[in-house]
């Protein structure tokens, strides 16, 4: 008896002490270890790619986020969202219309709309967005075709929160920000042109646009 005690004793105890061990290696060498690894070589993807203007942080390059008026009614929950036509404008956040269920690029409702191609309700979603792109960017008497709407101007990323465009997205857009910030067609299309990125190594993905950055050079160049 004595002897099973003894064993039961030594085995809580080894037990015991690999916890605090593999705890104290696990739960804190590790993570400061990779932390501090993290902080050294990538400071600036560890901390969130944030991105700075006038010396505040006001965003992340990797998530999206949307350019709006100030509402009507700010004590009207329902009140749809209105673009402030002088900024560029990102794609839409998961879905389209009011019955998009994350139209604030929220990062807890992240996801893609997962309807298919011949879905009755994500086809009149898309007619009315190109429609609505087509009245919005209508300006210094050009009208864009529904053929000028790419992809990316009517539908939402598989995530909801993609913070790019396509340049052709952007370009679609450069009469409109150039009217309503008293700039030339040329200047503004230039700034597309500075922040267009090409494809990762040459090769994977596509060239984008980082709509956050455009709208802050967009600022500086306007004095806004």
């Amino acid at each position: 008896m004595n002897n099973s005690l003894a064993g039961t004793a030594r085995l809580i105890g080894a037990g015991l002490r690999a916890l605090l061990v593999l705890t104290a290696v696990c739960g804190v060498l590790y993570p400061l270890a990779v932390t501090g690894a993290a902080q050294a070589l990538f400071p600036d993807k560890a901390n969130g790619s944030e991105i700075r203007s006038d010396g505040e942080v006001v965003g992340s390059a990797l998530i999206g986020q949307r350019y709006d008026l100030p509402k009507r009614n700010p004590a009207d929950p329902e009140e749809a969202a209105r673009p402030d036509l002088r900024w560029f404008q990102p794609r839409p956040s998961n879905g389209l219309g009011t019955n998009s269920v994350n139209t604030q690029y929220a990062l807890i409702l992240s996801g893609a709309t997962n309807r298919a191609g011949d879905n009755e309700e994500l086809i009149r979603w898309v007619t009315d967005a190109k429609r609505a792109v087509i009245d919005d960017n209508t300006a210094g008497g050009w009208t864009p075709k529904p053929s000028d709407v790419p992809p990316d101007a009517v539908t939402s990323s598989g995530s909801g929160l993609d913070p790019h465009i396509s340049p052709r997205y952007a370009e679609l857009q450069v009469h409109r920000v150039a009217e309503k910030n008293g700039l030339t067609v040329g200047r503004v299309g230039k700034l597309v042109a500075d922040h267009t990125e090409g494809r990762t190594l040459g090769f994977i993905g596509e060239p984008r646009v980082n709509v956050l950055r455009l709208n802050i050079a967009l600022r500086e160049l306007t004095g806004g």
